[in-house]
């Protein structure tokens, strides 16, 4: 199977299901930008922190594959007339968004209360993780957006929510471990 087909040359694209659209339709934007939240979570995995994250971090990659296959997917094109579903497209479960609930609860624990707004930065790592929480964010914006179109499935747009709530607290619970300085924003008084 060869990488490049030449359908796309003239800036259309297939969804699942096989209907075309072009390349800058707001569907392609959105699960566009769900790979490329991937691409980072990929890149917080790479770097020198506990297993356990990274074993969740691999968790949440294989679900974003699955956001992105439902995303990528005319939803008129899933349904047949008789009520039975076209594609075997995976779903995101409640159980999905509750697991990450769980790691968030669990990372909570460890830290300090927040009392104030924190500015991104203070690791490489960190500043990774704050990265992928400002895609996470777009696509979620997206989706949302493409929604008001389109339907999108629920549990999507509540997964990008709890994701985005997830690698803030990871990018938080990894500067406590790495030992380095969290940073209040604190709002300057006009003078």
């Amino acid at each position: 199977m060869k990488v490049y087909t030449k359908t796309g040359d003239k800036g259309t694209t297939a969804l699942f299901g096989g209907t075309r659209v072009p390349k800058h339709h707001i569907r392609i934007d959105s699960y566009g930008t769900i790979d490329e939240l991937n691409s980072y979570i990929g890149l917080i995995r790479d770097q020198e922190i506990n297993e356990q994250y990274k074993t969740v971090l691999i968790e949440i990659q294989d679900r974003l594959f699955t956001v992105g296959a439902i995303l990528a997917t005319d939803p008129e094109k899933m349904i047949l007339k008789n009520g039975k579903e076209r594609l075997n497209i995976p779903k995101i479960s409640e159980m999905d968004i509750l697991y990450l609930e769980k790691q968030i609860d669990l990372m909570e624990e460890k830290l300090p209360p927040m009392t104030h707004f924190v500015l991104p930065g203070g690791h490489q790592t960190v500043s990774f993780c704050h990265i992928a929480r400002c895609i996470c964010r777009r696509a979620e914006r997206l989706s949302v957006a493409l929604n008001e179109l389109e339907p999108v499935n629920e549990q999507v747009l509540m997964y990008l929510n709890r994701l985005s709530d997830y690698l803030f607290v990871l990018a938080r619970k990894l500067t406590f471990d790495l030992g380095a300085s969290e940073v209040k924003w604190i709002p300057r008084k006009e003078m």
